[in-house]
């Protein structure tokens, strides 16, 4: 009986963890059709995608350590800055290049954790490393558009998804250097963080009492922070620890496919077979260091 009720267990968040990943590819579809800077964008994502989160830790008694939190703040705030303006070059790179470009470029993040491994935590870069980190590089630049006779492919945009990825990565790195901290804890720190920063940021630079959307755009936009950040985090964090971080991995890959997919098929922005090519590289690169990684914890 308790064999059959943990398949049950293992099915459900298999379920939650693939759906979680189809609305994460949905990101650039919805920032495509909301007409707000994209630091406003960001911001309302780390404010109302936070709140959802810490009012579901509420509601599930799911503890939140205020001393873990208070040690961590340091980290907590600078990861937070980090995944802020990450999205805001996200963003902004889906309004330079098609979804497509920019979810493939973001997808580099992985591949700089490793290049800056050997410094920040003394790890070796062993062959499969070397390679896979040779064919990210290569997959950038057909994804870039730079073997391309016509312009396909803004280099602005390539541009602004590479420094999210780079921004991104510190983020994964910041994760790593957490200490004692759930993946809710951390999330809400962050994104606690994240608001606080970029609230700070549109004050100073952004003309925020001139802006102005319609209902169906406000909508998207709550679509957005409260349904794919905090609703979706929540299904993504509560199936994680019911299954192995190989299979949680792999299914990660569904996120950026179909970001490709609906890139074309929704929006119908170009697909070269330089940027499938490119993409395939740089998604196999990923999946290489993270084979790697998982052969090194075994």
């Amino acid at each position: 009986m308790n064999r059959n009720v943990n398949q049950q267990t293992v099915r459900k968040a298999k379920a939650a963890l693939i759906f979680s990943m189809v609305i994460f590819g949905s990101v650039g579809i919805l920032v495509h059709y909301i007409p707000l800077p994209s630091s406003v964008i960001a911001f309302s994502r780390a404010l109302f995608g936070g709140l959802f989160l810490y009012v579901i830790t509420r509601l599930r008694r799911i503890p939140l350590s205020r001393e873990q939190l208070r040690k961590n703040a340091k980290l907590l705030v600078l990861s937070g800055a980090l995944l802020g303006f990450n999205w805001i070059f996200l963003f902004t790179s889906f309004k330079y290049t098609t979804v497509a470009v920019a979810s493939i470029c973001y997808y580099m993040a992985p591949i700089f954790v490793v290049l800056l491994s050997p410094f920040l935590f003394q790890e070796k870069l062993g062959p499969v490393k070397i390679l896979a980190v040779a064919m990210a590089f290569a997959g950038t630049v057909l994804v870039s558009g730079l073997l391309q006779n016509q312009g396909v492919v803004n280099p602005l945009g390539v541009m602004y998804g590479l420094l999210a990825a780079v921004l991104y990565a510190g983020v994964l790195i910041c994760n790593k250097k957490l200490q004692n901290l759930s993946a809710f804890e951390s999330t809400i720190g962050q994104l606690a963080s994240a608001a606080v920063v970029l609230a700070v940021y549109i004050l100073g630079n952004e003309a925020w009492w001139a802006l102005s959307c319609t209902p169906f755009q406000f909508l998207l936009l709550m679509i957005l922070s409260l349904f794919v950040t905090g609703f979706t985090y929540a299904l993504f964090f509560g199936s994680m620890p019911y299954l192995p971080a190989q299979t949680v991995a792999i299914y990660t890959y569904i996120d950026p496919i179909l970001a490709v997919l609906l890139s074309a098929l929704a929006l119908h922005e170009p697909l070269t077979l330089e940027i499938i090519a490119g993409g395939i590289l740089i998604l196999g690169a990923t999946a290489l260091t993270e084979f790697a990684t998982q052969r090194s914890l075994s």
